[in-house]
């Protein structure tokens, strides 16, 4: 019975091997989740990931209901009628387990930030713009040679900056 994505063994924890902001099997984890938060069915769930990241990241039905089947075929939910025929999926005692058993996981997934268009993660793309929208003011003033350097001392500082953190 698999409980954990398939590359977790292989991919550091806090460390993704793709650029999307979920893996399928850690998208089950937190669907599982959030069903562990309240009984769900899977417009809720689609909603919920939405709203958590801010309109950045929208999972598709075409994701979401698979990972609903699959976390029902493994036991982790039961399904029940909901309101207006919707299937309402709840976390059973099985389900509880796994999420305890990645826990480190779960909460990994519950505290990734959206990402931006780019695929960086949102307050990096608006320090980004900020960056290059003062670079444009600056250059709209034709500044002088020596504020060229300045401005390019300043960049080069912060780039050196950056390449010391990794």
């Amino acid at each position: 019975m698999e409980t954990t994505p398939d590359h977790a063994s292989t991919c550091p924890p806090g460390r993704r091997k793709s650029r999307r902001l979920f893996d399928y099997g850690e998208l089950r984890m937190l669907i599982l989740a959030m069903i562990a938060e309240r009984p769900r069915h899977g417009y809720q769930i689609i909603k919920a990931i939405e709203d958590r990241f801010q309109g950045s990241y929208t999972p598709s039905p075409g994701v979401v209901y698979p990972a609903l089947s699959w976390l029902e075929e493994q036991g982790f939910v039961a399904v029940s009628a909901g309101e207006g025929g919707r299937k309402l999926s709840a976390i059973t005692p099985q389900g509880k387990a796994a999420l305890a058993a990645n826990a480190a996981l779960v909460a990994d997934l519950q505290a990734r930030k959206p990402l931006g268009r780019h695929g960086l993660p949102v307050e990096v793309e608006e320090a980004m713009d900020a960056i290059k929208a003062a670079l444009r003011r600056e250059f709209s003033a034709s500044p002088s040679p020596e504020r060229i350097t300045a401005i390019a001392a300043t960049l080069h500082a912060a780039a050196d900056s950056l390449n010391d953190v990794s």
